[in-house]
């Protein structure tokens, strides 16, 4: 196989970019582009990469959420020979494939890690004839990186290899110079694809989840705090009389989910994860979730009455800003991570329930489709 869109993709914690990146990946294989989908991270069940040719390269992780420690397969630190041999079988699959687009997700605006591997691919990308597109693909709010020179090496690096940087969002609602003070820099290079809702089994019937409370926290990697909390917030809310439902995310040990159910009173299912989550959604009395992007965007979808609580710490900040921004907006309510307990969310959830409701407001949701089209016209351009 050659030609087509190599599409690399590295998730290090949550799963919110694989689910992402794989609505992308169907959009294209929609428009009749050949896709190569590159995973590096650890498998997800059921990830839904449509007709792409789905490679899984040795998977691997971060340590935790300070992203300096790269864990392999066994739980380990990985070796400078595990790297030197990652980065050989992604150099030779480009070699095989030949690309006319090599999509990138995340780098070099994150994904330092990767560094190891990822300059030596684009440096070979440009040096294949003919040379493919090189993009890189971001979501709509990027963290803030405290050292100035960190901005020089990303402006540095975009106008050297990339040829466009696609942004998953709508200006409108968070442009990227609201996080990335460098934008003027590389704005000759940003096209906007709006937001990637990912619906690729929406599933469900049309009752499901009808009047309930839903409490989701993503993959789950670090949540469980808001799903214990929420048990514990039930009997204060004026809910309380509700069916709750606790979506537990696939990051969840067996013996952490197990916990889970055993504290759960009568009246509150607790189970994993669900395809049908968009239909639980649109039917629920009000959902309690973290602020990632998926889930935002599913809840702001559905017009469900929310409760957003963004994880936070000192070097992590991108779902507080989305928070903030759908709060001013009157979509969600928020609950600050570091006074989360079981009354603050409580009173949280009453106000969502008393309130007059989300506002409704214009986004563009179509950013999967928005980001196949715009990539067919820039291969039919450069052809």
């Amino acid at each position: 196989m050659s030609g087509g869109v190599l599409y690399y993709v590295q998730h290090l914690m949550g799963i919110g970019h694989q689910r992402r990146a794989a609505a992308v990946s169907r959009a294209l294989c929609r428009q009749g582009l050949t896709v190569t989908y590159v995973s590096g991270g650890f498998p997800i069940p059921d990830l839904d990469v449509g007709q792409a040719d789905f490679v899984q390269l040795p998977p691997a992780r971060s340590a935790d959420m300070r992203y300096h420690t790269l864990l392999g397969e066994n739980g380990e630190a990985v070796t400078d020979t595990w790297r030197a041999a990652r980065r050989d079988q992604l150099l030779q699959l480009l070699h095989e494939r030949c690309p006319r687009a090599l999509l990138v997700e995340t780098y070099p605006f994150g994904r330092k890690l990767m560094r190891f591997e990822l300059d030596p691919l684009l440096q070979a990308a440009h040096g294949q004839t003919p040379r493919p597109l090189v993009l890189c693909s971001i979501r709509d709010i990027l963290e803030q990186w405290p050292r100035p020179g960190r901005y020089d090496a990303i402006v540095a690096a975009v106008q050297n290899y990339f040829d466009a940087v696609l942004v998953h969002g709508d200006p409108a609602v968070v442009p990227l110079e609201a996080t990335f003070p460098r934008v003027d820099d590389i704005r000759d290079k940003l096209h906007y694809t709006g937001y990637v809702l990912n619906r690729d089994k929406a599933g469900g019937s049309a009752d499901v989840g009808k009047g309930e409370v839903v409490v989701s926290a993503g993959g789950g990697a670090f949540g469980q705090h808001v799903l214990h909390t929420a048990l514990r917030a039930r009997e204060y809310s004026i809910l309380a009389h509700r069916p709750w439902r606790i979506l537990v995310g696939s990051n969840v040990a067996p013996e952490d989910f197990d916990q889970l159910k055993t504290l759960a009173p009568e009246g509150v299912i607790v189970e994993r994860n669900r395809p049908d989550f968009a239909c639980l959604l649109a039917n629920c009395a009000l959902s309690i979730s973290q602020g990632g992007y998926n889930t935002a965007l599913e809840v702001i979808a559905a017009g469900a009455r929310a409760v957003v609580v963004p994880y936070a710490d000192d070097s992590e900040q991108e779902q507080a800003v989305r928070a903030r921004v759908l709060a001013a907006q009157g979509l969600v309510h928020v609950v600050d991570d570091q006074k989360l307990t079981a009354e603050t969310l409580a009173d949280a959830v009453d106000r969502a329930w008393n309130g007059q409701g989300p506002n409704a407001i214009e986004i563009d949701m179509d950013g999967a489709n928005g980001t196949a089209r715009l990539m067919k016209r820039m291969l039919e351009q450069s052809a």
